[in-house]
């Protein structure tokens, strides 16, 4: 693990480092969710 991850570790308690994690999954959740919704849209270019 880099020196500059384990700082940041230290420096934040438990609860909040897992809250942030949490929050960053349901976001990568919510991106390939909204991806998933549009696949085979078109949005090229010559649409607009």
């Amino acid at each position: 693990m880099p020196v500059a991850q384990k700082a940041v570790i230290a420096r934040t308690s438990p609860s909040a480092f897992i809250l942030r994690h949490a929050v960053l999954c349901a976001a990568a959740v919510l991106f390939v969710f909204v991806l998933s919704l549009t696949y085979g849209l078109d949005l090229s270019p010559g649409l607009f």
